[in-house]
């Protein structure tokens, strides 16, 4: 196997035509409480993606879990990060898709939790997500407008010159699948009132 990335939480390994995401141990833990902690996170990744194959949201395959080992073996996806192809004269289109991805997890009631175009995979002419570490079930407005946030926030970091008209796009995407949407969107509208309060009261 081939280390191809290493991450906060876990080793991401190449195995042919498959990727094994093993959790590493962490040393600053008590070990019962590592071991505890790395098999629920283990345990839970594996199930919302086999959740997602149900649902076939465009998502690597589940392949295999081993709870002993703390690892999840899924399938390849041989295509180009989303974060290395978005420029100007493709975001609108990928990013309307972005949200229309985002709408239907959220639809679901998945909050993926780290809504980066450095998660997200062009692969036979679609946008695939991956990297559900973070992910949680919630039906929660408020969890929903965070994760919109993040994604807002993540365009404006690693996209700077081209944000405004990607979220624009993700926006228009997401409102055409989920009936939610201006709930949602009011909500994130707070959130991001919120963030900008706290920064003001640490700088005064």
């Amino acid at each position: 196997m081939k280390l191809i990335a290493t991450g906060a939480e876990a080793e991401i390994l190449q195995d042919g035509n498959s990727i094994v995401k093993k959790r590493i141990k962490k040393s600053y833990r008590l070990p019962e409480i590592d071991i505890k902690l790395r098999k629920f996170r283990t345990r839970r990744e594996a199930k919302l993606i086999e959740d997602l194959n149900r649902i076939n949201f465009p998502s690597p395959k589940l392949l295999e879990l081993s709870e002993k080992n703390n690892e999840i073996k899924m399938e390849f996806l041989k295509g180009k990060l989303l974060k290395n192809i978005l420029n100007k004269n493709n975001c609108a289109k990928l990013c309307k898709e972005l949200g229309e991805k985002i709408g239907a997890l959220h639809k679901n009631n998945i909050i993926h939790g780290d809504l980066t175009t450095s998660n997200m995979i062009y692969f036979k002419n679609k946008i695939y997500f991956i990297d559900f570490g973070l992910s949680f079930y919630s039906a929660k407005i408020e969890d929903k407008a965070v994760d919109l946030h993040l994604c807002k926030q993540a365009l404006q970091s690693k996209h700077s010159k081209i944000w405004e008209k990607c979220f624009k796009a993700v926006m228009q995407g997401y409102n055409k699948v989920n009936t939610d949407s201006k709930l949602i969107y009011d909500r994130l509208n707070i959130v991001e009132q919120r963030g900008r309060y706290k920064k003001k009261s640490l700088g005064s």
